[in-house]
């Protein structure tokens, strides 16, 4: 394991962008947003998917620097297509229209389609949450075949995010965001290269056998090389039985059929759909009694006395509250495999060694 400060992080992962043809305003943008997934412990979401963009843009299966299009405009819903930009850029174009819109009709809807890969959806929500709006997202993956429903054996839908962010005055936000699967994609990659396991049963092979081995997904692979989920011959599970596979379905009717990304398919080019309904608090609650009684429950939950081996009952977003403030302080622990990958791909793009060498003595092993 290598432990790397924030800082260090951020300006080498940008570093790997600007030389992938990347504006270096975007280029930070990506290594931001990827970092801050690693600091919230969605280690999924994080610096390890450095390998895969730069793939990606090599093939054209993303572009830099993009302004989203907006497709159909009305006063409280917009239909806005990324045209297969970074996600990270098109994503807050996206979210901030929305904003725009909730904040002069008090309710807006804004469908995105044909995005990049948005990272953690986490983000988009808490973006809405600084400017007081409560905000739900469908998030489905056109093009990227990996979970299993409910009762099946073989890849038929997207991990298919599902997230909702509640504002609280002075406090941090409500954030629930999770994939409608055992475990995110981005888990089992990060299990690949050495990262950590998968809980019991999270895939399922052809024969619908349960399995935690990656291999189960990608097929053999090396410590460094590519994943591709084409290649074996299971899938990720859906979680929650019948109730995680519905409504992972219905992420993908939303967030791929209704935004024109499309539902996933294998013939499909990959990219992120959204539907995201942005709602002004201060509209709908005339007597100013949503915030204290979001205080009220919360502490009525906390109160709850915890099973054994539990520590405390949380909320959604205390996890991430608590890794953020660690990972703050004391760097960000990536696998060896892991950082092996990303320092491999710098090199491909080009990053000097004096950048990589740089990164690596800031690193604590």
């Amino acid at each position: 394991m290598v432990t790397i400060q924030v800082s260090n992080l951020i300006n080498f992962v940008a570093e790997v962008f600007s030389r992938s043809e990347s504006s270096a305003e975007e280029a930070r943008r990506i290594a931001t947003y990827l970092t801050t997934a690693n600091l919230t412990g969605h280690d999924s979401h994080g610096v390890i998917r450095v390998p895969l963009y730069v793939s990606w843009r090599k093939t054209g299966r993303v572009v830099p620097d993009q302004t989203v299009e907006v497709v159909v405009d009305t006063p409280s819903l917009a239909v806005v297509d990324g045209k297969f930009g970074y996600g990270q850029t098109v994503t807050p174009q996206a979210v901030r229209i929305g904003i725009e819109k909730c904040k002069k009709a008090g309710l807006a809807a804004i469908a995105l389609r044909n995005a990049g890969h948005i990272g953690r959806v986490g983000d988009w929500a808490e973006m809405a949450a600084a400017e007081g709006l409560v905000s739900v997202h469908f998030v489905n993956a056109a093009g990227s075949l990996l979970v299993a429903p409910y009762g099946g054996v073989e890849k038929r839908l997207s991990t298919a995010p599902y997230c909702v962010g509640i504002p609280r005055k002075g406090q941090d936000p409500i954030v629930l965001d999770f994939a409608t699967s055992v475990v995110a994609e981005g888990k089992v990659l990060v299990a690949s290269r050495g990262g950590k396991k998968l809980p019991a049963g999270a895939l399922v092979d052809a024969d619908g056998t349960l399995n935690e081995d990656p291999a189960v997904l990608y097929g053999p692979h090396g410590a460094e090389g590519p994943r591709d989920h084409t290649k074996g011959t299971g899938a990720i599970r859906a979680f929650g039985e019948h109730k995680g596979s519905g409504l992972a379905f219905i992420c993908e009717l939303l967030g791929g059929a209704l935004t024109g990304t499309g539902a996933t398919s294998a013939d499909r080019q990959f990219a992120n759909g959204m539907l995201a309904i942005y709602v002004d608090p201060k509209v709908i609650d005339t007597s100013n009694f949503f915030d204290g009684e979001i205080s009220r429950y919360v502490d009525f939950i906390r109160a709850t006395k915890p099973i054994s081996g539990v520590d405390a009952v949380l909320i959604p977003g205390d996890p991430e509250k608590k890794m953020r403030a660690d990972r703050t302080s004391n760097g960000v622990p990536l696998p060896d495999d892991t950082w092996a990958a990303i320092v491999s791909t710098a090199r491909e793009v080009g990053v000097s060694e004096v950048s990589i060498q740089r990164a690596v003595s800031s690193a604590v092993q």
